[in-house]
């Protein structure tokens, strides 16, 4: 039977696109994860969107959460370097914005499963990179933290792949492995039988132990409260929850109760908030809201933005699309946000994830070796 035991701590790299491979500098004292420094940027009696510019500058916004490649499979003719008015994102939008990186969804409609979602997600992966390689002066591919700070630094959009569903894995650590390959930075942990209200099955526990040793994010958006509590158990890399605000100002399924937050904030996980009237309400004040109870609950380390644009969801007023974050920094700003916390907010929590993904999985490679075990082996 396949090697079972547990691991380790913190981080390594993960599939990249094609040949991506880069050496991945030092972090310091093992196991510990810094922050980016952060550095004032702007004078404090500016107009609070003149701030909100200047920080953004600075630390621009990593968006955990964004459907462009599927929203794009239905446009014969796309033109996202100049413009394109049919989608939620496109460059220029992304720049206005201070966009500097996202994660494109691989999420698949309703009622795949099986080969068939595995096919469907391939499928995805070959468009995302397609689109990529097509926007070459905007956007480049990424999948650790080093590589999202090259493109940045490029002038460039970094696009990380993921969050895909669990269905694509089909079941199989093997494919899991060439997902990886091909480019997969995050899985959401729902939909499947080894991911369920009864929580992890041992099989399940298999996923999240080779996922950490590959450095693919666990997403728990939407995850039973079971399998919420044993991923954070479990998982010796940092977990994230790709949309999920707080239950407590609006009680959407999806969001997270104070406990869970607290616990989130506990293993320095990472909420990434949606800007979605569904889940925070029809403004950009009610985003605020969400943004400031789960710092307040989980610590500014412990929250991130998720625009979720073109995911075919309704947008608060004043956020309907890519361009929009500022008026978003704006009213945090007015709210007495200091700079640093916006820092984090937009840009340094979601590096620290990505270093915390890459140095476990570094670590874990050296005491471990590729998972052999079946769903059948395990779970009967």
């Amino acid at each position: 039977m396949a090697d079972l035991q547990h691991d380790l701590r913190p981080t390594a790299a993960t599939g990249e696109f094609d040949d991506l491979a880069e050496p991945y500098p030092d972090e310091g004292v093992e196991g510990v994860v810094e922050a980016e420094p952060y550095e004032p940027v702007s004078d404090p009696d500016d107009a609070p969107l003149t701030r909100a510019h200047a920080v953004l500058a600075a630390h621009p916004v990593a968006d955990g959460y964004n459907g462009l490649p599927w929203a794009l499979k239905r446009l014969s003719y796309y033109d996202l370097e100049d413009g394109e008015s049919t989608v939620d994102t496109d460059v220029p939008r992304l720049r206005s914005g201070h966009v500097g990186a996202l994660f494109w969804s691989l999420h698949l409609p309703e009622g795949l499963d099986g080969d068939r979602a595995v096919g469907a997600t391939l499928e995805q992966l070959d468009l995302a990179k397609s689109i990529v390689r097509t926007c070459d002066e905007g956007l480049r591919p990424a999948s650790t933290a080093g590589q999202v700070a090259d493109a940045r630094n490029c002038g460039r959009v970094a696009v990380l792949l993921g969050p895909a569903g669990a269905s694509a894995v089909g079941d199989s650590l093997g494919t899991l492995r060439q997902l990886h390959l091909l480019g997969l930075r995050a899985l959401t942990l729902t939909g499947v039988s080894w991911a369920s209200d009864a929580g992890l099955t041992r099989f399940g526990e298999e996923v999240v132990r080779e996922m950490n040793r590959l450095g693919v994010i666990a997403d728990l958006s939407g995850a039973p409260e079971q399998t919420v509590r044993r991923v954070l158990s479990l998982s010796r890399a940092p977990v994230l929850f790709s949309r999920s605000a707080a239950r407590a100002i609006r009680p959407h399924p999806v969001n997270l109760p104070d406990d869970l937050l607290a616990e989130l904030g506990a293993a320095k996980g990472l909420c990434l908030v949606p800007l979605t009237a569904e889940q925070t309400g029809p403004t950009v004040r009610d985003v605020a809201d969400h943004l400031d109870h789960i710092r307040a609950v989980a610590g500014a380390q412990c929250v991130g933005l998720s625009g979720t644009y073109d995911s075919g969801s309704a947008h608060p007023q004043e956020l309907g699309d890519v361009s929009c974050y500022p008026r978003l920094i704006a009213e945090l700003l007015r709210r007495g946000w200091d700079e640093g916390d916006v820092a984090l907010l937009t840009w340094g929590n979601v590096q620290r994830v990505l270093r915390g993904a890459d140095f476990t999985a570094r670590a874990a490679q050296q005491r471990r070796a590729p998972s052999k075990a079946t769903i059948s082996e395990l779970d009967g």
